[in-house]
């Protein structure tokens, strides 16, 4: 006998569950079971193949603790073309990934979907045609509740959601986790914008503006997935920590094939092993250096005195010296690159033979014009007026050789900023140089105008508000002909050459038309907590507006006085791990090896920042330097005076400050020997 139907709508909605999986089982093994052999033309066809299956079965893969659908959508109307004549409504079950039956009927629709749409963005003022929007909460992989909006019922009460709460404020345990389910509309809206244009995100912290770039990425290759797969797509972090924190964001929504780098990744030229002084770093990532650059890529262009005659069997062709001057001077007023104009150098040369021939009554063609630019006699003009650049030589030489960066920096750079610009002490050799990090920048600048970069489909760009003018020439330089999503904070720019105004930032990148969104409402950090913190924003960002927060958390600030230092970080550490979740313990970076040592001798194992957490070790030990970007539950800050004596002047030492006040998602404990910046008294 067949099985009775279960009338408990909770149990129903776990068999559908069931059943889901078990589709999604099966469609994995359906690709697994594909057999290759008799589809494959070459080898090289069959490894594309054999990657393309393998990349399907891995996205196909069934988290254990990770629900495969979220929500449901009931509709007033049918959606589908099939059953509109019928006049019924329909449900979607809204998930992380498809998954249909045998049949080909969906059991779980993608979030990205745009029936999907208004599991998002529906409310009791627009419907959006949903009569039902129901939403799931799950205990590890187990369906253990759900909750019900009826979205066209007047007499309904339009109370908060206690699962989106819950979701919300779950520990913080491991790597950043996907918002799939918790997305907002004005976090949608961002997440579903065209591909064509580029977006920035000013946001505040706790908005989720990471969360939102990251979906936006996983949304694009859904809706452009084609286009993309050609072009390529790339997440950009502040440091490795940063990138490991976020690492499975993506592939838990599916999407494997995205890169991720640092800045520092990007133009990895040159061995980075000597670090600048502020003011010498703020120079070189002044955008000024980039007309240093064109001119010193430019400076060994010479014009000919002798003329180039090119001999071929009994006949010599002369081209004059002026004649070569007038095409060398053409190309210098070209907008293309130094090296596609050396290319082209002596293919002109070798058109003005070949005009000459004509005109001595020869018929050559293209085979004779390319036997010509190679000819001893155009190479060796060439090579003398357009010499070829090595761009990290030449970098070398601007920053070792006083009177070349004089030549170049003419009128672009006071005596007073090319001193400090120029190394201490000269570098011999590429090898051998103490390259610092603004010194790859410029040599990634260099490179570019002697060979243009390569341009991705679409790049994220998080914490964007720290990079120099260069360092976003640099990133904009890999999205030329493709889109990016900036995100950031200005409160939170902690480097002198922070970007003071996203219109300056957005025109250093090449993207001065992008859409600039401010996100203020925080579903992370409690009220309390980003109330304090917003005491600084008069003091390092003026014109921002305070962030709120969705979520009041009485009791989630302690602000604690000490004078047994030592004592004090401990028992405020084994407080905070009582609780359920992570923990970060923050301090000045001159600070961490004593503190290292403290949690050691006193058996508190601890974690860096980026090291997934487990049961046995849920305390990371956070230098202040690394903070940005990642959460924990529970925050113990160590002696904010500290903190803002590490950077090089107030206002940047506020902003660190401000940074490391907003990484606790439950609870902030701050400890301080010395007195308070008077913001915060």
């Amino acid at each position: 006998m067949p099985a009775t139907p279960t009338t408990d709508p909770l149990q129903r909605e776990r068999d559908h569950l069931a059943a889901s999986r078990s589709a999604l089982r099966a469609m994995r093994e359906d690709v697994e079971s594909l057999d290759l052999r008799d589809v494959t033309g070459t080898w090289v066809s069959a490894v594309i193949l054999q990657n393309q299956i393998e990349a399907r079965i891995a996205a196909l893969a069934d988290l254990s603790d990770t629900p495969l659908f979220f929500g449901r959508l009931d509709y007033l109307h049918a959606v589908s073309e099939e059953l509109s004549e019928g006049g019924g409504g329909e449900s979607f079950y809204i998930g992380r990934r498809h998954v249909h039956d045998a049949d080909g009927d969906p059991m779980v629709i993608d979030w990205r979907a745009p029936v999907s749409q208004p599991f998002y963005r529906a409310s009791r003022a627009e419907p959006m045609d949903v009569e039902r929007r129901r939403r799931f909460g799950y205990t590890g992989g187990e369906l253990t509740a759900y909750e019900d909006e009826h979205l066209t019922d007047p007499s309904e009460a339009d109370t908060a959601s206690a699962l989106l709460a819950a979701e919300i404020e779950k520990p913080r345990v491991g790597p950043m986790r996907d918002i799939v389910a918790t997305i907002q509309p004005e976090q949608d809206e961002i997440v579903r914008s065209d591909i064509t244009g580029t977006i920035c995100v000013q946001g505040a912290p706790g908005t989720g503006k990471t969360a939102v770039g990251l979906h936006r990425v996983a949304y694009l290759l859904y809706a452009h997935r084609e286009r993309l797969a050609r072009t390529g797509t790339l997440v950009i972090g502040p440091n490795n920590a940063f990138l490991s924190y976020i690492e499975q964001v993506l592939p838990a929504l599916g999407e494997l094939e995205v890169a991720q780098a640092t800045v520092q990744q990007l133009v990895a030229h040159v061995e980075v092993r000597g670090e600048d002084d502020p003011e010498a770093a703020r120079l070189k990532g002044d955008a000024r250096m980039a007309e240093v650059l064109r001119r010193a890529v430019r400076a060994g262009i010479t014009l000919p005195t002798e003329p180039c005659v090119v001999v071929r069997g009994s006949r010599r062709w002369r081209v004059p010296a002026y004649e070569l001057a007038e095409i060398i001077e053409e190309l210098k007023g070209r907008d293309i690159r130094y090296g596609a104009a050396r290319d082209a150098l002596p293919q002109r040369i070798a058109h003005a033979v070949l005009l000459k021939m004509e005109q001595g009554g020869e018929a050559p063609d293209d085979r004779v014009q390319d036997a010509v630019a190679r000819n001893s006699a155009v190479k060796a003009v060439v090579k003398e007026c357009w010499p070829a650049v090595d761009p990290a030589k030449l970098v070398l030489r601007l920053l070792s050789e006083p009177e070349f960066l004089a030549e170049c920096a003419e009128g672009v750079l006071t005596a007073e900023e090319q001193q400090a610009v120029l190394w201490p002490k000269p570098g011999r050799s590429v090898k051998t140089a103490r390259w610092t990090p603004a010194d790859a920048v410029l040599v990634d600048e260099a490179t570019d105008l002697v060979q243009r970069t390569p341009s991705l489909g679409h790049v994220v760009l998080d914490e964007a508000q720290d990079l120099s003018p260069m360092q976003y020439r640099a990133v904009g330089r890999r999205c030329t002909t493709g889109s990016a999503t900036v995100l950031g904070d200005l409160a939170q720019g902690t480097t002198p050459w922070a970007t003071a105004s996203w219109p300056d930032a957005l025109h250093h990148l090449g993207k001065p038309d992008a859409h600039v969104e401010e996100l203020t409402k925080g579903f992370r950090v409690p009220e309390e907590v980003i109330a304090y913190a917003s005491r600084l924003l008069p003091a390092i960002a003026p014109g921002l507006a305070p962030a709120t927060s969705v979520r009041d958390a009485p009791g989630s600030l302690v602000i604690r006085p000490v004078t047994a230092w030592e004592d004090a970080v401990l028992d405020a550490c084994r407080e905070a791990l009582k609780n359920e979740g992570s923990t970060g313990l923050i301090a000045a970076d001159a600070r961490i090896p004593q503190l290292a040592e403290l949690l050691t001798a006193a058996g508190l194992p601890f974690l860096s920042p980026g090291t997934e957490t487990s049961t046995e070790a849920r305390l990371t030990l956070v230098p202040a330097s690394l903070a940005k970007g990642l959460e924990y539950d529970y925050v113990v800050l160590d002696e904010p005076a500290a903190v803002i004596a590490g950077e090089p002047d107030e206002r940047t030492g506020l902003r660190r400050l401000y940074v490391a006040l907003t990484r606790a998602v439950s609870g902030l404990t701050v400890l301080h020997g010395e007195p308070l910046p008077e913001q915060l008294r």
